[in-house]
């Protein structure tokens, strides 16, 4: 297994839990496929630099995983599908970068 992370911009009109839904289902999606979900970090809205698809903020998320490359294939697909979901980027990461930032806050670490 490797690790990712992955960058997820959702439609910043969608409520709390929606989003909040949503995010479990991609990583249930992973679960589903051997991965194993790590680091979780919900930044909240922002603005945008740019307008995008006629949207100025988003709600960002990224979230780190262990899983072989169908499994992120798979979430890439359902991510380009979701009406939901303004952007993402999924990354390979390098394995001394995986888990939660140094000096971040265990309370963000089991959002």
């Amino acid at each position: 297994m490797r690790p990712y992370e992955v960058m997820i911009i959702l439609d910043a009109d969608l409520d709390e839990e929606a989003i909040r839904s949503n995010v479990d289902r991609y990583t249930q999606l992973i679960k589903d496929r051997g991965a194993e979900p790590g680091y979780l970090d919900l930044w909240g809205k922002r603005r945008f630099a740019y307008e995008i698809n006629h949207k100025t903020e988003g709600f960002y998320v990224v979230l780190q995983a262990m899983a072989d490359p169908p499994a992120m294939d798979e979430l890439h697909r359902v991510l380009s599908l979701a009406d939901e979901v303004i952007r993402h980027k999924v990354l390979r990461i390098p394995p001394e970068v995986y888990g939660p930032p140094k000096g971040a806050s265990t309370a963000a670490a089991e959002a």
